[in-house]
């Protein structure tokens, strides 16, 4: 379209291709609502006010917001293909993503990120890469692939990357090791994204000096305002586990909100589908007092501006047509979804198809030596480190307890609450693994395994029986990857994941659907009640950048003192 007939449509002399009728507007600018029309051609809203269109809607006083953008998000960690992926959010209300493709990363290193980025271009949502920068997230562990300066530098030219991904290993930024200094450097002045939990005084300082601009690890509200304070962005975090909004609503003020966001990082589909996606965060920060029009606003011009999103997170001449209608303030559920003037969902259900992307690059990554593996932990003292849970938390706490052993090996006593903690390397067939205790896990009578396990996605297996854990082993190589239960001494029920071992082409409501039914089982064999998603606290207790005691394929981390530590106390 020419200037002259796009001015004509702008000013109201001719129709506009869509026009939204008399809608309640938030307004995220001057924080108020206004009361008019929405005119929309070639995606773009062109006006506010008084419009006629070839195609008229009449909302009848609906409210409508931009929509909503997620600032922190790995797409994998729904274990669905982008397409699939934007099928469960975009009818939350959710246009936006920020993604960060550093599991797939993890395994398939370029090619999983090139795969990532083809993928997203097939759906509706606007998905943004950030390049991973710590591939592997630590030397402590075995990735499948390793993303180095060179990479990044090549894949900063691809179509759709935005900018540098979570910036995890923070000891080397503090350190001044070059590596990581040269990727940061690398890709200013793009967005830089942080994570950097319990950082403060000089080595916060010192982390914003090498050029991170935001952190979503925030668990306390000390922690938030000593970023914004710096200068940072800070990302209030609602995942299927790691949940901080509601601590962190206790810091928020009208004097710090243009530095906040949301993000969900790691949500399963079940858990999309039931709560919501950012529109639960939103939700959230309105039942806890802040302002409905503040609370979108975070979620949509804070985040656009934080990751310098011109045309996106506003209603307003010139940004895209991606639009929520909704009924309440109070509690926002979309009951219309409009992606570049394009409707794509409607009372809650997709309104698109989601094609089926595969791609061998990323097919048949699971390779363990299953003859080296021997699930028997050794012990020359019964007094040993045990990694503890904590509620609604990815990270861990230290704990000494003394166990039974029998034969110089460990032997499970049932009154105790421990269970088996195993992570075999499956990328190379190495033979590698690493074996450590969990307290508050809870399951009885079998084992539970994957092959998600953060951030390097080896094979991670709990249980109260070396021969559960095994059989569980086995069937996760059988099926090229996923998700196996084990129960009284048989395969109970599975999840293939043949994508990386970490995502499946199948539709996001069969995986709901199957992850739905796990859990209860899973519940049903004692699960700690405390635990909302076993999968997910499975999947960090080998993340080596999250305090305090992790395990990875090359034994128990104490990510205090960032080094491997002898089980034995």
């Amino acid at each position: 379209m020419n200037d002259k007939e796009r001015m004509k449509i702008a000013r109201g002399v001719k129709k506009a291709a869509l026009v939204l009728k008399n809608a309640r507007i938030v307004n995220v600018f001057t924080k108020e609502l206004e009361d008019g029309d929405i005119a929309i051609q070639d995606g773009l809203i062109v006006g506010i006010g008084k419009y006629r269109g070839k195609e008229e809607v009449d909302l009848q006083g609906s409210y409508v917001a931009p929509g909503f953008i997620d600032g922190h998000v790995h797409i994998e960690s729904s274990m669905v293909t982008p397409p699939q992926f934007a099928n469960i959010v975009l009818p939350k209300g959710t246009t936006t993503i920020i993604a960060d493709p550093h599991e797939i990363a993890n395994v398939s290193g370029k090619e999983g990120i090139r795969y990532m980025l083809r993928s997203s271009k097939a759906s509706f949502l606007d998905v943004f890469m950030m390049i991973p920068s710590s591939v592997p997230a630590t030397t402590f562990e075995t990735a499948g692939a390793n993303v180095s300066v060179e990479d990044i530098a090549e894949l900063a030219l691809e179509d759709g990357v935005l900018g540098l991904g979570e910036v995890m290993n923070y000891p080397d930024v503090l350190k001044g090791e070059q590596t990581i200094h040269d990727k940061i450097r690398l890709m200013q002045p793009r967005p830089i994204d942080g994570h950097a939990p319990s950082l403060k005084g000089n080595d916060l300082n010192a982390y914003a000096t090498a050029g991170v601009q935001t952190d979503h690890e925030c668990s306390t509200v000390e922690e938030m305002l000593d970023r914004v304070r710096r200068g940072m962005y800070v990302h209030l975090r609602e995942g299927s586990v790691t949940r901080n909004v509601r601590t962190l609503l206790k810091g928020v003020t009208d004097k710090n909100t243009e530095r906040l966001l949301f993000c969900t990082d790691d949500k399963h589909p079940e858990d999309i589908k039931a709560e919501g996606h950012i529109n639960y965060n939103v939700n959230l920060a309105i039942d806890h007092g802040i302002d409905p029009i503040t609370a979108i606003k975070m979620a949509t011009l804070n985040a656009a501006t934080c990751y310098k999103l011109p045309r996106h997170g506003a209603i307003a001449p010139s940004y895209y047509a991606d639009l929520v209608v909704f009924d309440s303030l109070e509690k926002i559920e979309p009951k219309a979804v409009y992606k570049r003037g394009t409707l794509v969902a409607k009372n809650n259900e997709p309104l698109i198809d989601a094609p089926t992307i595969k791609d061998a690059t990323v097919s048949d990554t699971v390779h363990v030596d299953l003859d080296r593996l021997d699930f028997t932990l050794k012990l020359k003292k019964n007094t040993v480190k045990i990694i503890g849970l904590i509620k609604n938390n990815i990270t861990t706490k230290r704990l000494n307890e003394t166990v039974l052993i029998e034969d110089g090996a460990y032997k499970n006593d049932p009154e105790q609450d421990l269970l088996k903690l195993a992570v075999v390397e499956r990328h190379k067939g190495s033979g590698d693994y690493g074996l450590a205790l969990v307290k508050g896990f809870g399951l009885k009578n079998g084992a539970l395994a994957m092959t998600i396990a953060h951030d390097s996605h080896n094979l991670v297996v709990v249980g109260d029986s070396d021969k559960a854990m095994r059989l569980a082993t086995e069937k996760i190589v059988e099926i090229s990857g996923g998700i196996v239960l084990v129960k009284d001494g048989e395969v109970e029920d599975a999840l293939q994941l043949e994508i990386g071992g970490i995502m499946t082409t199948k539709p996001a409501s069969k995986v709901a659907e199957t992850l739905n039914r796990m859990k209860e089982k899973v519940r049903a064999m004692g699960l700690n009640p405390d635990i909302d998603d076993p999968f997910i606290q499975l999947a960090f207790l080998s993340l080596p950048v999250i305090p305090d005691l992790k395990l990875t394929d090359q034994g128990l981390f104490d990510v205090n003192a960032f080094k491997i530590v002898p089980i034995e106390d």
